[in-house]
């Protein structure tokens, strides 16, 4: 691998035109193929395994047009006048006349007649083409308008419009671009060095997008995974672009030629690079682990996106480097104003750090833990109404239900009996009969016999915290082939699937981690102590999560005006991303301490001078990700907003509290033992080199063999 990325690094600078017109063709064709072949997102929400999931196949297979998705609309006088009975027949009516629609309820009247609520089924899943984005949320919008004209508040409400009003703005990601690019101009003292990370990784995103586009025409992939794509993809590629300028500059500063620089650089960094993408896609592929069609969907399109950026940053960014030349070098350094150097803050921090590990340790794993306390009264649940902005018509819709029909009556359960096993009417008194359920409705039985269905409201809203407890107990009471399905309880049963899939998660990607950590570094200790930092880190994140949006302190600020439950897919999916990001930056760092361990025997001078080496590119990695992340978190949609302010939280954890302290002082409390590992374990292990320190003799080896390449 070392002289492959040392010839691509000089060959891609001699000739740059070469590779930047490659790559602009290649991004023509991929969209062009995506314009072509591409599919639509649309989610899969049919979970193998949930309890709830039984009822939903009922339904389909003995109700006509049955299991479909659902809305509501709710129609509300501001001057609390009793509402108009000939405009809500006019509303049913134009309600009934969308495509699609198989069956609209009537109007559920409040008790002071000023609010009336309207249910409506589909005999399609809202996963279908024809009810996504626009397509499904326009009519109804069509259909409400004349009760708008006439002064009413008419808000829509329920599973359909829920998907269509949580769509990415995108200011959010834009203005995360434009925060790193400042970064990158301060941390480099060049517009040019700054920009170019950044054309390398929205270069490698667009044909990622494409792809993940490509991906869509071939399987069914989620609304919300190029968001998670997109994040990371954009994320991970400036950093990977950031590491090879980074390396590229500081040979042109020993005086390097261009392309000698960028071979040099990519024999190095190059390495690294390669290898921290390794982690990074092996933490996505342990999102297939996660139980939900959703959780392999976000793995593939997100890979895809990591995938095209490290193509990029490897064939890319030694092109323009060789097209940009000395004006990668800050200006006073090409004027000829050297400056003395001085020892880099990072170095000076190490060695604070270094002499009194056993406090700076200690401090560090206190405070983490800290932050991770809150972590054990987590409570997750899927995204609903409840949590969306409060200038959502979703939102509106489940407060005004609130406010005049119940909590209850956002999230009702519907009773799917088995006539062959269970006498429905016996069914809905025990349904009844429970405590915490204040109404149920007549039963129906479908035309063929085979089931009986009914609705029982709830006491509570769908993210009361008894919710579970109440589902599982009328579980408990009903006589078998009696099946409780509906939103609230699928939530309920995706809460506990989740739950009992996060740990099979970790255990996957900590182990192969730490694998190929062992096989890099040569190592037990480190990969071993990296992963535990990682998750100590992660844990903090989480502990930060529930603080601001399940106990709003602060939620304010980020736009969520309540306390809301951490969404339920948050904990796998920022676990995977996290973790493979975290070793990133474990691999750029412990690369250079290795390289001058290995060439000096000095363990904890070793310790001091790698984070000197890489104090400044880590950080300014980790402020653009932060940034990027940060960007993100300024969307309406809830999930999207913990998903990124999430992992914002661990970067910036992981680029300050682990690298900065608990790394530093537990390399110098182990010493040696760092780089222990048994013999037998030595022979068994493969061999998996990350950047190391070249001998002037291997370059001259490394050129002389180039130029005979390019002779032949």
């Amino acid at each position: 691998m070392n002289r492959i990325l040392y010839r691509l690094g000089r060959s891609t600078a001699a000739h740059p035109w070469r590779t930047i017109s490659a790559w602009i063709a290649a991004v023509v064709v991929a969209f062009v193929a995506a314009g072509a072949f591409g599919g639509t997102f649309h989610d899969d929400y049919d979970v193998e395994g949930a309890r709830a999931q039984v009822g939903v196949e009922q339904l389909r297979a003995h109700v006509p047009d049955g299991g479909g998705a659902t809305a509501q609309v709710v129609v509300h006088d501001r001057g609390g006048d009793t509402l108009d009975a000939t405009q809500l027949t006019a509303l049913v009516e134009r309600l009934r006349g969308i495509d699609h629609v198989s069956y609209v309820y009537p109007p559920r009247i409040s008790a002071d007649g000023d609010t009336a609520l309207v249910a409506m089924e589909y005999d399609v899943p809202t996963t279908d083409e024809d009810l996504v984005g626009a397509q499904g949320y326009d009519p109804l919008e069509d259909a409400v308008a004349p009760v708008r004209d006439a002064g009413l508040q008419a808000e829509l409400g329920g599973e359909l419009p829920s998907q269509t009003e949580s769509t990415m703005k995108g200011t959010g990601e834009l203005a995360g671009v434009i925060a790193a690019l400042v970064i990158l101009i301060v941390a480099f003292g060049s517009v040019v060095a700054a920009g170019l990370p950044l054309a390398v990784a929205l270069m490698g995103l667009g044909v990622g997008t494409a792809g993940v586009t490509l991906l869509a025409g071939a399987m069914d992939v989620s609304t919300a995974a190029p968001t998670v794509a997109t994040m990371v993809g954009l994320g991970v590629g400036i950093d990977y672009a950031l590491l090879l300028v980074t390396r590229h500059v500081e040979f042109l500063g020993q005086g390097l030629p261009e392309q000698e620089a960028a071979g040099r650089a990519m024999a190095t960094a190059g390495r690294s690079v390669v290898f921290a993408s390794v982690t990074v896609l092996i933490s996505l592929l342990g999102l297939k682990l996660g139980g939900l069609p959703v959780y392999a969907t976000f793995g593939y399109a997100t890979a895809i996106a990591v995938v095209s950026v490290l193509a990029a940053a490897l064939t890319l960014v030694p092109a323009l480097c060789g097209l940009a030349g000395n004006r990668l070098l800050p200006r006073r350094t090409r004027k000829g104003r050297i400056r003395a150097e001085k020892t880099p803050l990072t170095a000076r921090w190490a060695r604070r750090v270094v002499r009194r590990p056993v406090a700076a340790a200690l401090a560090a794993l206190v405070f983490l833990l800290l932050l991770a306390a809150p972590v054990l009264g987590m409570r997750t649940w899927p995204q609903d109404g409840s949590s969306a902005g409060p200038e959502t018509s979703q939102r509106q819709a489940y407060d005004l239900i609130e406010a005049e029909y119940g909590a209850g009556a956002n999230g009702p359960f519907t009773i799917v009996v088995d006539t062959a096993q269970a006498d429905p009417a016996a069914v809905a008194a025990t349904v009844a009969a429970e405590p915490d359920i204040v109404g149920v409705t007549d039963p129906v039985t479908t035309p063929g016999g085979a089931i009986s269905v009914f609705i029982a409201e709830p006491a509570y809203g769908p993210t009361d915290e008894r919710i579970d407890g109440l589902v599982a107990a009328i579980r408990a009471d009903v006589p078998e082939g009696v099946e409780v399905t509906g939103q609230t309880p699928f939530f309920s049963d995706i809460v506990d699937l989740l739950d009992a899939r996060l740990w099979l998660v970790v255990s996957f990607v900590v182990g192969v981690s730490v694998l190929l950590l062992a096989m890099m570094f040569r190592s037990v200790v480190v990969p071993v102590k990296a992963a535990v930092m990682n998750l100590l880190s992660i844990a903090a994140s989480y502990g930060v999560l529930v603080v601001i949006f399940q106990w709003g302190w602060g939620g304010s600020a980020l736009g969520v005006d309540h306390a809301v439950p951490v969404s339920s897919w948050i904990p796998i999916l920022n676990f995977a991303i996290l973790f493979g990001l975290s070793m990133d930056y474990e691999v750029f760092l412990l690369s250079r301490i290795r390289e001058d361990w290995l060439r000096t025997g000095d363990a904890r001078g070793s310790v001091e001078r790698g984070l000197a080496a890489t104090g400044r590119v880590i950080s300014s990695a980790a402020a653009i990700m932060v940034v990027v992340f940060l960007g993100f978190s300024t969307e309406a949609d809830t999930v999207v907003k913990q998903l990124g302010f999430g992992m914002a939280i661990a970067i910036v954890l992981d680029a300050t509290v682990v690298r900065m302290v608990l790394v530093p002082a537990t390399m110098a409390l182990l010493g040696r033992w760092n780089w222990w590992l048994p013999a037998w374990l030595d022979r068994r292990l493969p061999s998996i080199e990350a950047e190391r320190h070249e001998s002037d003799e291997l370059w001259a080896e490394l050129d002389a063999t180039e130029s005979e390449a390019v002779g032949r």
